[in-house]
């Protein structure tokens, strides 16, 4: 999720999701280290509760790290344990690292003994020609044996060698059934189920047989307006549940404060460009964000026009995907 889960797009669905934990694209040590601490690290207090999520391979650089979060008041720091790009491989950190579970465990030691909030770790079921049920469960182990009690598994391997980023996401097989045995088997420990999610009511049926939680992420990027029924569907069934409309009410102020602070419309506006998707007048939604979102000194009028057209798209009743010819200028 690098580049995606920025911090406007955490306040955008913080707005869908009072309940939801968030977490932050996936940052380097090194980056933090030795790079513009705030510009990574800031974020706006309506995100709590938020996990920093980062990538690294050296306890003591990770340890670091994790003090430095910790003092910005993040609720929790999450090692990457699962990202297959060539640019994380390079680096040793993120999915390669399934390899080397001692290193992992020592890092997640390090980042135990350093601060109060909690570590956790984000990883695969295996890489490559590992055996899926030795490698997820040497890893969790020796991890848990460092003081970890979180894990998110994305339930699929991820092979380094032959397929890209964008492949490692469909084409390995998941095993949703090798992720629920880990929670029967370590009934001690916190299993949070990732891959291949495309809603909240998919996410049901395994929480149903005992997992403990699921993570959403490029489902959730795409049509964030499904993040709208968490609240009812997963935590308060007295909940009401969000509509893209009232999301957008809600994050307009957040939209104004950071156009005042010199941030440009688009750099929001780019995460919500799905927020009406299979809804009625979503096309020129869409088509007024990118067209004029992008233009110098574009502002929440912009924000207003679309969703002034979008309402008029279901007050007509206009079938979805339904020509819009006009709608960039209506």
């Amino acid at each position: 999720m690098m580049d995606w889960t920025d911090r406007h797009c955490r306040a955008l669905h913080r707005v869908l999701s009072r309940k939801a934990r968030l977490y932050t694209e996936m940052v380097t040590t090194g980056a933090v280290l030795h790079g513009e601490v705030a510009r990574l690290l800031a974020f706006d207090p309506v995100e709590h509760p938020v996990a920093l999520q980062i990538g690294g391979s050296e306890p003591a650089e990770t340890a670091a790290v994790a003090r430095i979060a910790e003092d910005f008041g993040y609720d929790e720091i999450n090692l990457n344990v699962g990202c297959p790009s060539d640019r994380v491989q390079s680096g040793r950190f993120g999915a390669c690292l399934m390899r080397e579970p001692e290193r992992v465990a020592e890092c997640m030691a390090a980042m135990g003994h350093a601060v109060r909030i909690p570590v956790t770790v984000k990883c695969r079921i295996g890489v490559d020609e590992q055996d899926p049920e030795e490698s997820l469960f040497r890893l969790v182990d020796m991890c848990a044996g460092a003081g970890v009690n979180v894990f998110v598994v994305h339930a699929r391997k991820a092979w380094l060698q032959g397929l890209s980023p964008k492949q490692n996401r469909d084409v390995p097989p998941l095993d949703y059934a090798l992720v629920h045995r880990l929670k029967v088997e370590r009934p001690n420990l916190t299993v949070v189920l990732n891959g291949g999610l495309a809603s909240v009511h998919e996410s049901l049926p395994h929480l149903a047989q005992g997992l403990d939680g699921v993570m959403l992420g490029r489902a959730a990027y795409h049509e964030p307006a499904i993040l709208g029924q968490v609240d009812r569907l997963l935590f308060d069934a007295q909940a009401e549940d969000v509509t893209p409309e009232a999301a957008v009410l809600a994050y307009r102020p957040y939209v104004v404060e950071q156009l005042a602070k010199g941030v440009g419309f688009y750099a929001m506006a780019r995460h919500m460009l799905g927020l009406f998707h299979g809804r009625p007048g979503a096309r020129a939604w869409r088509r007024i964000l990118t067209e004029e979102g992008v233009r110098p000194g574009a502002g929440a009028e912009v924000l207003d026009k679309a969703l002034a057209r979008v309402s008029t798209a279901m007050a007509a009743g206009e079938p979805v995907g339904a020509s819009q010819l006009g709608a960039a200028t209506f």
